[in-house]
């Protein structure tokens, strides 16, 4: 019976996850669908403007031509009717002349023949019949302003769509995750001499497999790549996974996307628990301040209610702006100088790093882990539930590493940022330089128990850094170090 319904289990989740990935393919062929129909009504009136366009120069062509044949028309017309007029005037001239020199000839008288002869000839020669020349200034012809425009026309008749590069094909084998970097690489399916540039999109998820349209993040773009791969660095791993895309561009369009691919980006990622910390601790989701007067105003209040014979103190604290009120059941969690608090979420299995930054003026301060059952007196490292690296610059300067009540001093400079390597399966916890990734100190134990992230402060503040993977400097080291169990015998090799 218990094996059948084991068996029943598996299918139920088998088949809920296929309708689960069927349904995110309806909604990609949806979205999809929409996409082509708004796509093809953006590209039929892009198409419709540059047709546009085209009529338009065209227009603007032919009225310039058109132009240019009314003037030479009407240029060659006014020399022609110019000299058209001359000719006329010319031949008037003439005809009358020409009708006195007739006249002239019947003159009996000799003296008047020869005066009228003399007139004559005089006129002859002043003639403009004489001077003008009889050869037109202009032909006829306009073949100069005839066009041909068969090679346009097959210009025209070669137009088509532009040439649209292929997609890139991302190849996952040569893709690096590492570092809270990831370097994408992707190669064409073949050559194209045209490509100017790649567009790579990503998005975080927490889904696997194909990305989902209705994920939660939108997609985020890096243009202009000029070569087949690219690195992004200085990344918050927030989500268990990324999406990532490319597609290639020449001069004038952009090719389709390549198909998907899902890189997993998993980091441990937690806050400070600010619903059970200490009361004078102001408290948000990375960073921790230590406040004098977080606790006074609230003992008095909480003095006064059980005075006057109230079982159950007020869970409410007016004094910590930044923690909601109502969250606050374990307000007493830690007390007295144990000024701790403590991550919300456990650690139970696996190797994770993060790093913690303190304030220039702080005075005293302890990062480590410990078990969920560290008492609400007890200060990290003083017990034999937890384990940490503690700095305090009060009066004397102290820079060590403590378990079980017991402290070893540390040799180095404090770091300005300390980084925390947990290797909850190998039992070991180190802390490192964050900038250098020098060793500082390595507990190895055995964990019997989930560990949280601790922290101690007092007179000053903490700031957080999670979402991080374990840096490649410090998996080479840990892969050559043994703990320093010989200068740190009485720490180490603790179990609990």
């Amino acid at each position: 019976m218990d094996s059948q319904k084991e068996a029943l289990q598996r299918i139920i989740s088998t088949l809920a996850n296929k309708n689960d990935e069927i349904q995110n393919f309806i909604d990609t062929l949806n979205h999809t669908l929409k996409g082509v129909q708004e796509n093809s009504s953006n590209i039929l009136s892009e198409l419709d403007e540059e047709f546009d366009s085209l009529y338009s120069i065209l227009d603007d062509v032919k009225e310039s031509m058109v132009s240019s044949i009314k003037q030479e028309q009407t240029r060659k017309s006014q020399e022609l009717q110019s000299q058209l007029s001359q000719c006329n005037n010319a031949l008037e001239n003439s005809e009358e002349l020409l009708e006195f020199a007739t006249r002239s000839l019947d003159i009996k008288e000799p003296e008047e023949f020869s005066k009228a002869a003399r007139q004559i000839k005089d006129r002859v020669t002043m003639a403009s019949a004489f001077r003008l020349s009889l050869k037109p200034k202009v032909s006829d012809n306009m073949t100069h302003l005839m066009v041909d425009f068969s090679q346009e026309r097959q210009i025209l008749q070669t137009l088509k769509f532009l040439p649209v590069p292929k997609a890139p094909e991302i190849d996952p084998v040569e893709c690096l995750v590492a570092d809270n970097s990831v370097t994408v690489a992707w190669r064409m399916p073949e050559e194209d001499n045209k490509i100017d540039h790649f567009v790579m999109e990503y998005r975080k998820t927490n889904f696997d497999g194909l990305p989902r349209v209705k994920d939660e993040r939108c997609w985020e773009t890096i243009d202009n790549i000029k070569g087949s791969e690219y690195t992004l660095s200085g990344l918050k791993f927030d989500s268990k996974y990324m999406n990532f895309r490319v597609r290639a561009c020449n001069k004038a369009v952009a090719g389709e996307y390549s198909d998907p691919v899902t890189l997993e980006t998993r980091a441990l990622n937690f806050s400070l628990d600010n619903s059970s910390s200490h009361l004078n601790l102001k408290v948000e989701d990375s960073c921790v301040e230590w406040d004098p007067t977080g606790g006074k105003g609230q003992e008095s209040k909480v003095k006064g209610k059980e005075n006057k014979g109230s079982g159950t103190p007020s869970p409410k604290r007016t004094s910590v702006g930044s923690r909601p009120p109502a969250v606050r059941g374990s307000r007493d969690r830690f007390t007295g100088e144990s000024y701790t608090v403590l991550g919300d979420t456990a650690i139970e299995s696996g190797q994770h790093y993060w790093e913690v930054k303190a304030q220039k003026d702080c005075k005293s301060y302890s990062v480590g882990v410990a078990y969920k059952t560290l008492g609400k007196f007890d200060q990290l490292g003083k017990t034999n539930t937890s384990w940490c690296i503690h700095v305090n610059s009060w009066l004397q300067s102290t820079f060590a590493a403590k378990h079980n009540n017991k402290a070893k001093a540390l040799d180095a400079p404090v770091p300005e940022k300390i980084g925390v390597f947990c290797d909850f399966d190998g039992g070991q916890l180190s802390f490192y330089d964050a900038h250098s990734k020098q060793l500082l100190y390595s507990f190895k134990t055995k964990f019997t128990q989930p560990v949280l992230p601790g922290f101690m402060v007092w007179c000053g503040g903490l700031s957080l850094s999670t979402g991080m993977q374990v840096p490649s400097a410090v998996r080479t080291l840990q892969r050559s170090e043994n703990g320093m169990t010989g200068s740190a015998s009485s720490l180490n090799n603790v179990t609990q």
